[in-house]
This record gives C-alpha cells, structure tokens and sequence, in this order.
C-alpha cells in the first residue's frame, strides 16, 4: 500500500490502520510504503504507473486525489489513471497553536493572528494539502495573511509545532490528540458543526466565535487502471469487512474518522464522490490562486 505522504500523518496512520484490517480478511501482509514529495504526487505517480494486477494499491485523500489537479501539472489523471475501490472515512481538523501562544480561547487567537499577522509562522503538509489550503481558508476567514512553512507530511509539522518552530497548525485529531492529552500544544476548536467524542472539551468553530468555518477530509482506497474487475471486487471486499471489523471500527474511531456508510464504500460510489469534490474544490482552489511554488 502506497502512502503518499510522510511518516506519523493521518494518511500513514490510516494507512497501517487499513492495511492491518484488509490483510487480515485477504490473509496477506500488506505493507505500507511511504513515497513523499510534491504534496503528495510522487506517490500517486508511483501508484498510477504501477503494473495493474493488484499487488499495489494506494490510500489516498481529498488533498492527494482531488486538490492536486488543480495546483500541480501532474504527469498522470486523478480520475483515468486510477481505479476507485472505496472510501474509508472522514475527518476534520483542529485549530492547533504551540504550548506558549498568549491566546486562551478562539476569539483571542485570532485577535493575537490579526495583531502579529505577518510575523506569523502556520505549518502544513505541502502545496494543496488539506492542512495547506485550510490554512489559506482561514487566513481569509479571519482577514490576515500568513507566512505558510511546508513540511513533508503532518506529522513533521506536529513535531514542528511543538518544538514552538512554527505558530499554529490546522491539523487532524489522529495526529494531535496525544499532543493535546500531553499538554504538548493548544487545541482552540474543531472545524465541524459538532464536537468531538474524543475531544468533547474542545468547542466547534461556531461556539468559539468563528461560525461557519467547516473544513473536513477524506479518505480512500484505489488501484492502477486497468486492474481487473474481479481484483477489485476482492480488494472492495477486503476493505468493507475490514471497516465493519471492531477492531478496525474501534482504532479509527478513536482518531475521530467517521467511517462512510457501507452503502458509500462500493468504488461507484467513490467515483461519484471523487468527481463531485473536484467539481466543487476545482473552482475555489483556482479562485484563490493556490499554485505549486
């Protein structure tokens, strides 16, 4: 299983989480391989160019299978070159600041952003990740402009964040949890309409004073077109008995993913979700202007 992005992020966590399960059902080890770079197209290329029989698949999300078409040149088509095989589970992010930030609520924060805007360091996980173009809705949100740090993968800008190298992070709860269990980092709100079980001291972007403000992604399975239908359908069947496993439900849960119905976990039904998240991310990506530097 190819990850795309770096060690200790939500996709490697996700990743092994998934590939423990479907190994399991398939009887076989499946092996997560991180291959970073470029936001996440090295990997996917890897995986599109890869022979089609099966034996490699990749995990991919909203930033790696829908926002990368409209801010890369990519060598391969998000859509023709792969073949759908389910969608995992969705999550939102946290707005995350470092241990010593002043601010002691949302509305603090962000008059502390507005006054120190520009001397303000907001980490993420390349050009076009989730964690990039959240931070770019929020720098608009609230009407302030940050200087954004590139890191290869969430879980390089986490430990970022704590060491206090950069200010704040939009970050999902699989990689920041442990971190605000631990005292390591602020945690202001989750950008949801709801609070999370997890979580539930952290208040919604709507009870913190920044209403409106939702920013959640997703992720899912696919191979290299041309795989045939029937490894698919046994890679398709994997999956789905992997996330209706407790041990597999329990381990995601816990990381605040809300795993799809199963009736959304056939690969039409990713293809349709694919291709309505490119419809409406395509738009705004462009109109903000967000390009691979």
């Amino acid at each position: 299983m190819v990850a795309p992005l770096g060690v200790g992020g939500s996709t490697d966590v996700i990743a092994r989480i998934v590939a423990q399960g479907m190994g399991q059902v398939l009887g076989q080890t499946i092996v997560v391989e991180n291959t970073t770079g470029a936001g996440g197209t090295v990997g996917e290329g890897r995986i599109a160019r890869a022979a089609p029989d099966g034996y490699t698949i990749g995990i991919g999300q909203w930033g790696t299978n829908v926002a990368n078409g409209a801010i890369y040149p990519l060598s391969y088509d998000l859509v023709k070159d792969f073949e759908p095989v389910g969608l995992i589970a969705t999550q939102p992010f946290l707005i995350a600041a470092r241990k010593a930030t002043p601010a002691n609520n949302l509305k603090e924060l962000i008059a502390w952003l507005r006054a120190n805007g520009d001397k303000t360091n907001v980490g993420h996980s390349g050009v076009g990740s989730p964690s990039h173009v959240a931070g770019l809705l929020f720098e608009k949100a609230i009407g302030t402009n940050f200087t954004m740090v590139p890191y290869r993968g969430a879980g390089e800008a986490a430990q970022a964040l704590i060491a206090g190298q950069i200010d704040l992070l939009l970050v999902t709860p699989a990689v920041a949890l442990g971190q605000l269990r631990a005292g390591s980092i602020k945690v202001y709100a989750v950008t949801a309409p709801r609070r999370l079980a997890e979580a539930p001291d952290v208040p919604t972007t709507d009870e913190a004073g920044l209403p409106g403000f939702y920013f959640s992604f997703w992720h899912a399975i696919w191979v290299p077109k041309g795989t045939p239908k029937d490894i698919v359908v046994k890679l398709n069947d994997a999956l789905v008995k992997a996330l209706a496993s407790p041990a597999t439900r329990e381990k995601l849960i816990s990381l605040s993913q809300t795993i799809f119905p199963i009736e959304q976990q056939t690969p039409e039904a990713l293809r349709i979700f694919q291709q309505s998240e490119i419809d409406k991310w395509w738009p705004i990506i462009k109109a903000a202007n967000i390009k691979a530097e």
